[in-house]
């Protein structure tokens, strides 16, 4: 069986080490058109923040590592297109601008996103930059040693987390967003308050609730809204990702923004060509919904679904409730599946508790108190998500609270009762409490 694999970041790493797990005797080969594979950008912040001295611990592959598997590794090639029905690609190799033309019994897509960039005037100034992938991290690295003002376009993730890292650098930094709130799809504004209120106290200026209109100059660069201008040395472009499909524009089915539509064993439209990462949308469990998440998380669970399934149906993809997390300024703030905002957004009749306590009692010596949301639907009691947030390390508390999404209300008990799960205690308290509340309002009522 020969398996041609367009891309390797994380889905095409993992669906290239299992499908040569699975399938021994696999003619496996690559196609990747940059000079690295397997980056993890999530940890560009942390190296441009100084706390990963050496860049190279943000790889944990290589393509020596997949040509020992037995894969032939093709970097600095480019799939200029793909036929269907003759089963070729076409390839461009970007060292010497030859082509050529391979044949695959199997096709598998792990061609990943690339930023958004928007119609913004003056987008292309020499001082904009995105953030992205290791090239991306260099110049970044580079360039904001001669800055001292930084203004990050973009207060998603990547925004919050590049805002925080340039605040501890001694740069003066402006984070702007077209939202009113930081990290919006993530968070309640009980959550982004706190969040804000760190960001001020540690010197980042908020430029929230703002449209860029305009980039202009280059000493200084200016960023234009509709409320302001702000003074830049450099600026940085994170308002999001699309998905890098135009290969497959007509051929193969797809969502509005181009994610590739799979089934539960990650075939496409055509079964032959399989697809994972941030080139396709994932079955979202909170809604029974395609959504666009693009999340390493999600990437790595697809590429080895893909391994698993390359020669007949074998493994569902179980769908994912997209947990995520980070730490700013040392608070810890996760989340998984809807918060109250986007279950409003998406016209679901959800409720909302939220609560602070500690994360033990008070009668120990040390405590940290914890804030914590619970988003679920009334009448069939089905958790939608939540959220916590603290100075104490809740991160995996999220994992509980994902499992939560798609099991039942007696499988929490039993985590409550039989592990002793913080986090369970907490959902059954807080789900309890309000119970008691409407019945209460219910019999005053009568």
């Amino acid at each position: 069986m020969k398996i041609v694999v367009i891309g390797c970041t994380h889905a095409g790493t993992f669906a290239i080490k299992t499908l040569l797990a699975e399938n021994p005797d696999a003619q496996v080969t690559v196609y990747e058109k940059n000079d690295n594979i397997s980056f993890l950008s999530c940890g560009i912040a942390l190296y441009l923040g100084g706390e990963v001295k050496d860049p190279q611990g943000l790889f944990y592959s290589s393509p020596d590592e997949l040509k020992k598997l037995g894969a032939k590794v093709e970097m600095k090639h480019s799939v200029e297109d793909v036929d269907l029905k003759r089963k070729q690609v076409t390839v461009k190799n970007l060292t010497d601008n030859t082509q050529l033309t391979d044949s695959y019994d199997k096709l598998v897509v792990t061609s990943g996103s690339w930023p958004v960039i928007p119609p913004i005037k003056g987008v292309d100034n020499d001082n904009v930059y995105l953030c992205k992938n290791y090239n991306h991290a260099k110049e970044l690295f580079s360039k904001a040693k001669d800055a001292k003002r930084i203004t990050v376009i973009g207060a998603g993730y990547i925004g919050a987390e590049l805002a925080e890292a340039y605040s501890k650098t001694g740069h003066d930094v402006t984070l702007v967003d077209g939202i009113d709130r930081v990290m919006s799809k993530y968070f309640d504004k009980e959550f982004t308050d706190v969040i804000e209120k760190d960001y001020t106290d540690h010197g980042v200026k908020l430029a929230l609730g703002q449209q860029v209109t305009e980039i202009s100059g280059s000493n200084p660069t200016i960023v234009k809204t509709t409320k302001g201008e702000y003074e830049s040395d450099l600026v940085i472009l994170c308002v999001g990702f699309r998905p890098n499909t135009s290969l497959f524009k007509g051929k193969l089915n797809m969502t509005p923004n181009g994610a590739l539509i799979t089934n539960d064993y990650m075939q496409t439209s055509d079964p032959d060509v399989f697809a994972a990462g941030d080139s396709v949308a994932v079955h979202y469990n909170p809604t029974k919904t395609l959504e666009y998440i693009p999340l390493a998380t999600n990437a790595v669970r697809q590429g080895i679904l893909v391994g698993k399934n390359i020669n007949k149906p074998t493994t569902k993809y179980m769908g994912t409730q997209s947990s995520s997390g980070l730490k700013l300024y040392g608070r810890i703030e996760v989340s998984t599946g809807l918060n109250m905002e986007a279950a409003k957004a998406k016209g679901i009749d959800a409720h909302q508790v939220i609560v602070t306590d500690n994360y033990r009692p008070e009668f120990m010596s040390s405590t940290l108190p914890v804030t914590m949301s619970l988003v679920y639907n009334p009448e069939n009691r089905k958790i939608l998500g939540g959220a916590l947030m603290s100075m104490y390390d809740v991160s995996q508390s999220a994992n509980t609270l994902s499992v939560c999404i798609i099991l039942l209300m007696i499988w929490l008990w039993w985590i409550c009762y039989s592990n002793h799960s913080l986090t369970a205690h907490l959902i059954i308290s807080i789900f309890w409490l309000k119970q008691l509340k409407k019945k209460k309002l219910k019999s005053l009522n009568q």
